[in-house]
């Protein structure tokens, strides 16, 4: 099998769809001098991406201008798929808070998170993998 095989390219509408169909990924951010990455959960907002917070780490990073990359991926026994966005993050205002009512975005958790995040994507990238997986075999008992 070819590396063009193995590892494809996702189109941006391949990208967008899978970022649409998902609502879990790992934020990156940086803080000062030390790289945080952090599950969240997530909705698509036409061409931005929100996710609700509490105070801490990732507002203060959204409030310090950093970048952020936010990675999703699927994968089953023979195939995986993966979508990058990097981009900016900024908190939304309270006049502009209600866009997050409107979409699947809910807290997974008890805690209170009343903030929302709207991250603007600059770049969006995505890959497909055929995956062999030859140790598999090891791990399979009758």
């Amino acid at each position: 099998m070819s590396d063009e095989e193995v590892v494809t390219r996702l189109t941006q509408e391949e990208c967008w769809d899978m970022l649409r169909k998902e609502e879990f990924g790992r934020l990156a951010f940086r803080l000062v001098d030390e790289v945080h990455i952090t599950p969240i959960n997530y909705a698509v907002d036409h061409d931005t991406l929100l996710f609700r917070t509490a105070g801490g780490d990732k507002l203060l990073a959204v409030a310090m201008d950093s970048e952020v990359a936010l990675e999703i991926d699927q994968y089953d026994e023979e195939h995986a798929r993966s979508v990058v966005v990097r981009g900016s993050a900024r908190k939304l205002d309270e006049d502009e808070e209600h866009r997050a009512e409107n979409l699947p975005l809910r807290p997974w958790v008890g805690t209170p998170k009343y903030n929302v995040v709207e991250i603007t994507p600059r770049v969006v990238t995505g890959r497909a993998f055929h995956l062999s997986r030859p140790w598999l075999h090891l791990t399979h008992h009758d």
